[in-house]
């Protein structure tokens, strides 16, 4: 056990001695100011009302107690109001890096999550162009939070929802119509809302393979009605509805849009290092069949379609009403601000029902918890979903799914503002960010502050070579350790503890980095708890500092055998903390830079 774990029992034991309740649970934290000590509890001010005792002198019989010896500790005091303060000989924490090096891989690592399932869905873009910086800090989001999971044992599946149906849909597919018209020679207009990007020429032409044709032209005068085609020359935006109506006639336009769009994603996906388990698509809720799926949840015909299926249980459970020829449901019933449409006038459904139905499918399939990474736009979504899935009364927990909404990302060159990219019309892509700073920058700056704080993407600052660079900084602190090695013809493995003297590590600056490295465990565990890996990115950040202050100040080849074993000990577990950390946030932990 670690010095704090025999400090933490020690307290329980005397707190139990003194009367306290049996839920009590000492708590340590690290002192603000190190010369306070090692370890500081405000457990005296906890117990103080409920045994009826003043604080201070509470804590002096909790010191009066305590059985310490094995813990390492060198002296207890009592500070301000009740605090209790231990300070710990100097080989008692340091003996802890041998729990590092013997762990290597697996340090930090715990069994929280007991290999229970949980699905972790995100970016999730529209299949309607490419991935943009908003998508990028989801993803990074997502994947970060998936791998946190996973250090504490959960069974995690990463899982992608493409919004494949729908008028955004619709309107990309007429998108590709007029590409096509710009292709066959006619002036380029688009009517408002649809997609102007300059990847949809790149569809237009997959559209033209897929169809064998030679040419736009050929393919139009083939594929597209007489009537349309002989006004095609006129204005496409007095056109719109035909356009669309042709499109709705032709599955072929979405479907080689889809395709095209989502092979996009996936290329700018795999280059960011990023694989999902799960790949979900809206359309398939709506296929003859797919009720199967949630028939174990919400029982009925399981050759009917998901979305049917859910409709028809939420009318069932008699949560539901009609007023002007439209399907509702009472989500207010269940918290929701006001009640929804599921059903419209005329027949169709609201993006709201497929989000439900999706969420059971969920359910359906064994994960008793899911996660939805997204932003800020989906917060109006969180209370209606939650609000669907309850009115089914089958059994869904009332905080089924859980969300971490993140907030927007602000590109900033030169000084200014970088507002759109000339392929994608109006974004700035993922695939251009990747390309100008790098795959590891992108990844730390959008994993570095609180999902939901406004983000701003320095690319100077990312691209830079200098400790201003946080990213840069931490891995300069992993490949100075490695140096260490490489200059000494030292083999890392080779280090035995057995020759290690602890107590040779007195210097502040290697007493502040060996309490570092030691709480890694805990905040690994925070941050998975709290679903929040901006932890991680300022854990690394300010254990690189220690790391560097360390390297520059106190040498490590040209000691005294005692000095060096213990000094080497200490760069080797440190490089397996930076190199752990950094693996959470899928970021390389380069041994030369």
């Amino acid at each position: 056990m670690m010095p704090a774990d025999l400090i933490r029992a020690a307290l329980l034991d005397a707190a139990r001695e003194l009367g306290a309740p049996a839920t009590i649970a000492p708590v340590l934290e690290r002192p603000r100011d190190p010369a306070n000590g090692d370890w500081s509890t405000n457990l005296a001010m906890m117990l103080a009302k409920p045994l009826g005792e003043k604080p201070r002198a509470l804590a002096q019989k909790l010191v009066d107690r305590l059985d310490l010896d094995a813990a390492g500790v060198s002296k207890v005091d009592i500070a301000g109001p009740g605090f209790i303060n231990f300070y710990l000989a100097v080989g008692a924490n340091a003996r802890g890096l041998t729990t590092i090096v013997a762990q290597g891989d697996a340090y930090g690592r715990n069994q929280s999550g007991a290999g229970e399932r949980v699905v972790v869905e995100f970016v999730s873009a529209n299949p309607t162009g490419p991935l943009h910086v908003g998508h990028g800090r989801q993803a990074v989001l997502g994947d970060a939070i998936s791998a946190l999971l996973e250090w504490a044992e959960w069974s995690v599946s990463r899982e992608y929802y493409y919004n494949d149906a729908g008028v955004q849909i619709q309107n990309l597919a007429a998108s590709v119509v007029v590409r096509l018209r710009e292709l066959a020679g006619h002036p380029l207009e688009f009517p408002e809302g649809w997609y102007q990007g300059e990847y949809v020429l790149d569809v237009a032409r997959a559209y033209i393979a897929d169809r064998g044709a030679r040419n736009a032209q050929e393919l139009l005068e083939r594929e597209m009605p007489p009537e349309l085609l002989g006004s095609f020359q006129n204005d496409p935006i007095a056109l719109a509805p035909a356009i669309l109506e042709f499109v709705r006639t032709h599955p072929d336009f979405v479907r080689v849009a889809v395709d095209e769009l989502r092979k996009t994603q996936d290329r700018d996906l795999k280059a960011f290092g990023l694989v999902f388990d799960t790949y979900f698509l809206e359309s398939s809720l709506y296929a003859p069949g797919s009720a199967r799926a949630i028939a174990p949840v919400l029982g009925g015909d399981a050759s009917e379609s998901a979305v049917d299926a859910t409709v028809r249980a939420l009318v069932a459970s008699g949560h539901t009403y009609e007023e002007d020829g439209a399907l509702w449901l009472r989500t207010e019933e269940f918290g929701d601000d006001k009640n929804r449409v599921m059903r419209k006038r005329d027949g169709t459904y609201t993006y709201f029902l497929p989000d439900v139905a999706y969420h059971v499918s969920k359910w359906g399939r064994g994960f008793t918890r899911a996660i939805n990474v997204q932003g800020t736009d989906h917060h109006g979504t969180t209370a209606r979903v939650r609000a669907g899935l309850q009115a089914l009364e089958v059994g869904i927990p009332k905080g089924y799914p859980e969300w971490v909404l993140h907030n927007l990302v602000k590109l900033m060159k030169g000084g200014e503002e970088v507002k759109f990219s000339k392929r994608s019309g109006s974004i700035v892509t993922l695939e251009e960010l990747i390309s100008e700073v790098g795959r590891d920058a992108v990844r730390y700056f959008f994993s570095m502050r609180k999902a939901e704080s406004e983000l701003v993407f320095d690319i100077d600052l990312a691209r830079a070579q200098s400790e201003e660079n946080p990213v840069y900084y931490i891995q300069m602190a992993h490949a100075r350790l490695c140096g260490i090695f490489r200059v000494g013809g030292i083999d890392p493995a080779s280090l035995d503890a057995s020759n290690v003297d602890f107590d040779a590590l007195v210097e502040p600056e290697e007493r502040e980095l060996v309490k570092a490295l030691l709480d890694f465990p805990a905040l690994l565990a925070g941050a998975a708890e709290a679903l929040e890996p901006h932890r991680i990115a300022s854990y690394l950040l300010d254990t690189a500092q220690l790391v560097h202050t360390w390297y520059h100040k106190h040498h490590v080849l040209d000691q005294p055998p005692a000095i060096l074993h213990s000094r080497l000990f200490l760069a080797h577990a440190s490089r397996i903390v930076l190199r752990n950390g950094l693996a959470v946030l899928g970021i390389a932990a380069p041994e030369r830079m």
